[in-house]
């Protein structure tokens, strides 16, 4: 088993405290409990990854650490190393990029409303085409380009703001299996170099082993947290390197078998709702 070494060394995130977290919403049927009793800390510059089964609230927590969304109990905090308000970007799966700009207009989005000058929004925006490979893409409209291109364009428009905590929600989830692979090791590339906070959401345990320094598993709605587990993986890393690890398949068995549980009774729960 290869030795884990822990986040990147430059820790520039945010960290995050998360309290008896809960969130509750109203429906025409009632109140609905989508996240309970969530306790998490998540230091600057780790690399978090949370899987759970379909409506277990993993999106909701996300959106709440976004700010995009409140707790109705518990205490969440994000704090960033400098004590200033922390900043945070969102990638989400799918197409989430504006048709009418260029690639290179939008990446550079974000920085335009924020009242980055232009010289400096063109030096960013030219770096990061050349740290995702689009550079000679800059001009093309995303219509034009592969949906791996547009995601990849997804996540540099999130980095070009320089945020201290990022937040994807199944960001490769729609991509073909080749594709979700090269973007994998992009963004272990962009982080390990960056030290920014990263909290990731996936279905898959593969992406999961691959990316994360810990692994937060969910219960079935409402969710909780059933395990957090520690991925032993050194630093730099690689999909290869890391399957390729003896210790690999333990890993996901113990993940899976985490799951397999959640994923049963969610399955329970709605085929009992459906029934009534």
């Amino acid at each position: 088993m290869s030795e884990a070494t822990g986040p990147s060394p430059a820790t520039g995130g945010a960290s995050i405290n998360a309290a008896s977290v809960g969130r509750e919403f109203l429906t025409p049927d009632g109140s609905v409990e989508a996240v309970r009793e969530i306790d998490l800390e998540i230091p600057a510059g780790e690399f978090c990854v949370i899987v759970g089964p379909s409506g277990c609230g993993k999106s909701t927590l996300l959106r709440m650490m976004a700010g995009l969304d409140a707790p109705t109990s518990g205490q969440l905090s994000i704090t960033s190393p400098s004590g200033a308000t922390p900043s945070n970007a969102v990638v989400f799966q799918g197409r989430s990029l504006f048709p009418w700009l260029s690639i290179g207009d939008n990446i550079g989005y974000g920085l335009k409303l924020n009242g980055t000058g232009k010289a400096e929004r063109e030096e960013i925006t030219s770096r990061l085409l050349a740290v995702l490979g689009l550079s000679r893409f800059a001009s093309a409209y995303p219509h034009q380009v592969s949906e791996g291109m547009r995601q990849r364009v997804a996540i540099g428009r999130a980095l070009a703001v320089n945020p201290d905590l990022l937040l994807m929600d199944e960001p490769f989830g729609a991509l073909d299996e080749q594709t979700r692979f090269i973007l994998q090791e992009e963004l272990l590339r962009i982080w390990e170099s960056s030290g920014k906070t990263v909290v990731f959401i996936t279905h898959s345990i593969d992406e999961a082993i691959t990316l994360a320094d810990r692994i937060v598993v969910m219960s079935a709605q409402p969710g909780t947290i059933r395990a957090i587990i520690d991925v032993p993986f050194a630093r730099p890393r690689s999909m290869t390197a890391v399957r390729s690890d003896p210790a690999f398949g333990a890993l996901f068995n113990q993940t899976w078998d985490l799951l397999r549980d959640e994923v049963t009774r969610a399955r329970q729960m709605r085929e009992g709702a459906l029934a009534r």
